[in-house]
């Protein structure tokens, strides 16, 4: 399938906001201003969805509602981008009613992570459109501590030149949405390396038990010359990731797999680098492939935004990572 890049943001767009998992409803009136102050900043315009305010027994709306917005967003010539609200459970609910040819006949930039990564790998192998692992609107609304998220954010979609990704200084697991000023900043030790080795290839992937929700199905990407982002959230304790993890490896397809890219862990995970090492040197099928973990992206912060369907570059020796997003 030929890949679809949308068109970079510029000052003065429209960005669409929608909720195809969890809606508005958990956002607080503090986090809506900050967000919508820091877009303002931007020069940009927000518009957001007709149903992103209701909310039921899951936080979330009904599938038609979330199918509508979804859309009516792609179909507005007027938005340029869109981003979810924030993310959840439930968004793979939505991939048998979405219409792939409406969405790719009109290209946009759409981001979002955690559990929007079924969308976004859906996307991707559905239409060949190439959309993005980043920020939701949700994130926007940090107080504190932004600048390294958005700075990723600008270099991924206002810009057409390849970026290199560098560690963070400081990174934080704070519940920031509940309290704005009490925040933790951790000294960040840098990439690790688990393999050595040099990989080129489209990026997949992004939250790893929300990809594995596409195994079996029409909507899970070819891994033929790919190289995994994987992360996963609190609730992934070291057992939970080891099987996960080897689900992946049990596909037909994963020896198209060229290197692996893996994002930093929640505290709560419990998944000391000791330990990740272990759970990776056991596996066979990863004996021959490059990979770095302790990479700023997932439900840690601050986050970088990348391409699902783009294209990186990855050299890791130890001591030495480079890793530059090529073509988004």
């Amino acid at each position: 399938m030929e890949k679809i890049y949308p068109e970079k943001l510029k000052v003065g767009d429209k960005v669409g906001i929608v909720a195809p998992s969890r809606t508005f409803a958990i956002i607080s009136q503090e986090a809506r201003k900050t967000a919508n102050k820091r877009f303002e900043e931007l020069g940009f315009e927000l518009c957001f969805g007709k149903h992103v305010e209701e909310s039921d027994e899951f936080l979330s709306s009904s599938i038609e509602a979330r199918v509508e917005d979804l859309h009516e967003a792609f179909a507005d010539k007027s938005i340029k981008a869109i981003l979810t609200v924030i993310g959840g459970f439930n968004c793979n609910q939505l991939l048998k009613y979405l219409d792939w040819d409406l969405i790719k006949s009109n290209p946009k930039i759409f981001c979002g992570y955690s559990d929007i990564t079924a969308l976004n790998n859906a996307i991707f192998a559905k239409s060949g459109l190439v959309n993005y692992s980043g920020p939701h609107y949700s994130s926007f609304g940090q107080g504190l501590y932004f600048d390294y998220t958005l700075d990723y954010f600008k270099k991924c979609l206002l810009s057409e030149t390849s970026f290199g990704i560098l560690p963070s200084d400081n990174w934080s697991d704070d519940a920031w949405y509940k309290n704005q000023k009490e925040r933790n900043l951790i000294a960040n030790k840098g990439f690790l390396v688990i393999n050595g080795g040099k990989a080129q290839g489209t990026i997949l992937g992004a939250n790893l038990c929300t990809f594995n929700l596409l195994q079996g199905t029409e909507y899970f990407p070819n891994l033929e010359n790919s190289v995994l982002f994987l992360e996963d959230d609190a609730e992934s304790l070291p057992h939970a990731f080891d099987r996960d993890l080897q689900s992946l490896l049990h596909l037909p397809g994963f020896a198209g797999v060229r290197g692996i890219v893996i994002g930093r862990f929640q505290k709560a995970s419990e998944m000391p680098d000791d330990k990740l090492l272990k759970i990776i040197k056991t596996k066979k099928e990863l004996r021959d492939l490059p990979i770095v973990a302790n990479v700023d992206f997932g439900h840690t912060d601050p986050k970088i935004t990348f391409p699902i369907g783009g294209e990186v570059s990855l050299s890791a020796e130890k001591g030495n990572v480079s890793l530059e997003i090529t073509r988004h």
